[in-house]
Order: structure tokens, then sequence, then C-alpha cells
């Protein structure tokens, strides 16, 4: 059998800069930007749209991990399908991903004990052209050291699904756990603003969004809530804007936050 091969980046050049230094200095800029509050996050909520429209946001998140640059050691990534269907939850049997500032390792360990759930299935097809965990990695890449991702692709799957493959690979100090999301779609700018609010409200009150109109990561979203609540875990909001706050356009819009989520005993 042969090795598994790298997943090659497949949104470089469109949802974010190809060449690695125009990346670096993307994802510098808009960390430097943020104003991160002195949190220690076992959880985040990030969106994952074009960083154009969503980094500011997703970078008031990361910007909180550069104090745990040496004591994250393995990120526990749930992003929802956009591209292939998947029945719940789909692993990947590639032993990195590759962006332009480099290959991050899969944690195989990981990968395979999740693989023992029956709601996990190995699907590389699922991974090979999906952004939602793509785009989070130069991120990543910028404010941690030596890490190791566990990535799922999340399909039809449950809140109590997806909280299963969490509270299996919980871990401790080491172990980060990311769920990508944006929230409403395509609504008009005062719309976007009421519904994503409460969004919002719904996530910081630990309660399950009801529908997949409220945020495209709904499940994963879900599955944290209830692992959060399991584990006694504080909620907080970052940042909530959409894309006609940072790209102009507020016919249409798209809806972005950012949560940190930390133990009781931290932050």
């Amino acid at each position: 059998m042969s090795v598994p091969s790298f997943r090659a980046p497949a949104v470089a050049g469109l949802f974010y800069p190809a060449d690695a230094a125009t990346l670096a200095a993307t994802v510098g800029s808009m960390l430097a930007a943020a104003h991160p509050s002195p949190l220690m996050p076992k959880a985040l909520i990030v969106p994952h749209a074009g960083y154009v429209y969503s980094g500011p946001v997703a970078a008031s998140a990361y910007a909180l991990l550069r104090p745990l640059a040496k004591t994250i050691r393995r990120v526990v990534l749930f992003g929802p399908a956009h591209r292939v269907p998947v029945a719940a939850l789909a692993a990947t049997s590639a032993a990195s991903f590759a962006t332009p500032l480099g290959q991050v390792p899969v944690d195989g360990t990981a990968i395979a004990a999740a693989a023992m759930l029956a709601q996990v299935k190995i699907s590389d097809p699922a991974h090979a052209e999906e952004h939602s965990l793509e785009v989070q990695l130069p991120f990543l890449q910028t404010v941690l050291e030596d890490f190791s991702i566990a990535p799922f692709v999340v399909g039809g799957a449950s809140g109590s699904q997806v909280a299963e493959v969490i509270e299996l690979l919980w871990g401790g100090p080491e172990t980060l756990i990311v769920v990508s999301s944006d929230l409403s779609h395509y609504l008009p700018y005062a719309m976007a603003r009421q519904i994503d609010s409460a969004t919002a409200d719904t996530v910081l009150t630990l309660r399950s969004l009801a529908h997949h109109e409220q945020a495209c990561g709904a499940a994963a979203i879900n599955g944290l809530v209830e692992a959060a609540r399991r584990r006694h875990l504080r909620p907080k909001l970052l940042d909530l804007r959409n894309s006609g706050d940072t790209a102009g356009d507020k016919s249409r819009v798209v809806g972005y936050a950012a949560f940190a989520f930390t133990e009781t005993d931290h932050g």
C-alpha cells in the first residue's frame, strides 16, 4: 500500500493569496489589527469566506493563540461540506495538508481513533476541494509552531455525532478544537444583522441552532455546544460582522462571527 499523499491547496489564489510572501503579509496584517482579550481558548468558531470578506473576523480568534504557540500541538478541525455530499463526517487518509506556507501533518492516530466511530468515514474526495478547512490553515501556521491537524468535513451529521468525535479527541491543553462556519447567506444587510445577532445569542447561551440557514456549519456548532455544556465551557463573542461591513456591498451579504470557548478555570 502506498503512503498517503499530501492534500494540495484547492483555493490558494481564490480565497487567499497563492504567493507565500503575500499570504504571510496578509495574515500577519490581519492578526496585527486584532486586539485579543487575554483568553486561553479550548475551542474556536471562525468563518471561512475569502480573506477579504471574513479574514479580519477570523483573525480576532486566531490572535488569541499566540501565547499558546508552544502549548497547542493538535488542532481538531470541523468544517461543512460544500463540494461533495457527506453522509455524516469525512476524515482523510492524507499524511499532510499543504498551503503556500508549507505542509501541516495530519494526526494519523487521531484519525484512526475517530474512524472507529460509525459516523466517521475516510473520504479524500470530500476534502480535495473543500475550502472551509483549508482557509483556516494559514492562520494556524502563522500563530502556532509545531502542530498537527485532525480534519473532518461535516455533512449530514447530527450535533450529537459531532460531539462524540469532539469528546473522543478532547485531550488536554495540547488540543484545540476549531469549528469553521459562516452565518446567514445572501440576505439584505439589515435582515442579516438581525438574524446573525440572534444566532450569536443562541451560541452564547449554549443552545443548539435550529437549522443550517442560521449557519452553514450548524451541525458542527451544535456538536461543540453540546460538548461545551458537558464540559462547562464559557463562550465569548469576539466579532460579529458581515460582508457588507468588510467588503462594502450591502445588498446581499454573508454573516461572519468569531467565538472563543474557555474552560471555566481559564480566561
